[in-house]
């Protein structure tokens, strides 16, 4: 009688600990008092912005796009070439004849425009086409298991578009509870919270990523799933365990 008591006292006391122990997989837990950030409008109509350790392609026409320029042989306006330039921690990049410039904090508009008016000194109506090669986020769709990196080859992807690149929320994802993570170099996260489960969700889920981002569906708790996983192994081995007992006990 004594082991059925201690048996059901491990079986209580296990039941309800922490979600700790039956929540182990959740990540970027927020306390239930947490403020989040306030989402404006401006979030949808964000460009953009060129960040620290971007990777750019520069391409240079003059003539308003009429003549291609090889940035890697000086004048020569007959070869076509690619060449990637990184955004270095302080914001600048070094570009062939120019130089040191700082493009971070700009869009890929105000770049192409303050790089036009630098090469307007080198050639005759440049005409500068630019793009972001290595712009990334982070998708958890609401199953740990089918996070995914993605790729940004949109400059305006936004939170919805993002999750529909990775196949959307997955069943055991709670639309109602998306965290958008906002890195800053040398600040605290942003965190925003969106609700997509209503049409209404249309308008926060609008809101442009940017590189780096973390986009974050809660996963849903299926507490008799859970207990059923966690709870079977450990009255398994109990029973095991009480089974030998009582076997060792009759055969003294």
């Amino acid at each position: 009688m004594r082991f059925y008591k201690y048996f059901f006292l491990l079986l209580i006391v296990f039941c309800f600990s922490s979600c700790k122990v039956f929540r182990s997989n959740l990540m970027l837990k927020t306390n239930k008092d947490y403020t989040f950030d306030k989402i404006v409008d401006s979030l949808s109509k964000q460009d953009y912005k060129i960040d620290a350790n971007d990777i750019i392609n520069v391409r240079i026409f003059s003539n308003d796009g009429f003549k291609i320029i090889d940035l890697a042989n000086s004048n020569q306006m007959s070869r076509w070439i690619d060449l990637d330039y990184v955004i270095n921690r302080d914001g600048t990049c070094k570009l062939p004849l120019i130089g040191r410039v700082k493009l971070a904090g700009l869009s890929i508009r105000e770049a192409t425009e303050y790089l036009e008016q630098i090469y307007a000194d080198y050639y005759v109506k440049p005409f500068v086409y630019m793009t972001v090669t290595n712009k990334r986020v982070i998708v958890f769709p609401g199953n740990g298991g089918t996070a995914k990196v993605l790729n940004l080859t949109n400059n305006n992807t936004t939170v919805i578009e993002a999750l529909a690149l990775t196949g959307g929320i997955s069943e055991d994802g709670k639309a109602y509870k998306v965290k958008l993570i906002r890195n800053q170099e040398n600040q605290k996260p942003k965190v925003y919270l969106m609700d997509l489960s209503k049409i209404e969700g249309v308008a926060v889920g609008n809101t442009v990523v940017l590189a780096h981002d973390i986009i974050y569906v809660e996963p849903r708790y299926r507490l008799a799933k859970t207990l059923v996983a966690e709870i079977t192994p450990i009255v398994s081995l109990i029973s095991s365990t009480f089974l030998l007992y009582a076997f060792i006990k009759n055969v003294k």
